[in-house]
């Protein structure tokens, strides 16, 4: 569920979105079909290309809904083989850093992760400024009747999505030595 904001200006018109939700946004599922397994993905061997993830299968429905900034995902993984408890897997999110807060870039957040304990936990407008803007805040943890788990998730995208990555990139481009 995209924001509003993620369409640009002068993005989507009044009539066509209040009290309403758009199913489609062109070019928007494919994209992000790929960019998970570019996410979760590596590098190449000699650094110069992505190198995605192979042995992941996503499927993605992207729709445009009236709220400001914050894109929601409602996320279902099955894992490979016996999957990890509940607790689990709210403590391995909890205790997640990435490489940038360990080179201390200034962009980076204190939590990448936060774990929403609240039942109707994350909220675009309570939750989008977490670590401000460049968290992600998870929540609704839980079994998957189909699935193994299904939770929820927010992110800030004219934060984390956008800018505020692109300075957090440099930052840790810089610290590696990559400019």
């Amino acid at each position: 569920m995209q924001a509003v904001s993620g369409a640009g200006y002068p993005g989507v018109a009044s009539l066509d979105i209040l009290d309403n939700i758009v199913p489609l946004i062109s070019g928007e599922e494919p994209k992000m079909e790929e960019e998970v397994l570019k996410i979760l993905g590596g590098v190449s061997s000699d650094a110069t290309v992505c190198a995605p993830l192979s042995n992941l299968r996503v499927s993605a429905t992207c729709n445009r809904v009236p709220v400001i900034d914050g894109h929601t995902e409602c996320v279902s993984v099955e894992f490979a083989g016996a999957p990890p408890s509940i607790d689990e897997i709210k403590q391995c999110l909890r205790e997640y850093t990435c490489e940038a807060q360990d080179l201390g870039c200034a962009s980076a957040p204190e939590h990448i992760i936060y774990v929403a304990e609240e039942e109707d936990r994350p909220q675009p407008r309570l939750d989008r400024n977490a670590g401000a803007g460049m968290s992600v805040t998870v929540g609704r943890i839980r079994e998957c009747p189909v699935f193994h788990v299904k939770f929820t998730l927010l992110v800030h995208n004219t934060v984390l999505g956008a800018a505020g990555a692109s300075i957090l990139n440099a930052e840790y481009a810089a610290k590696k030595g990559y400019l």
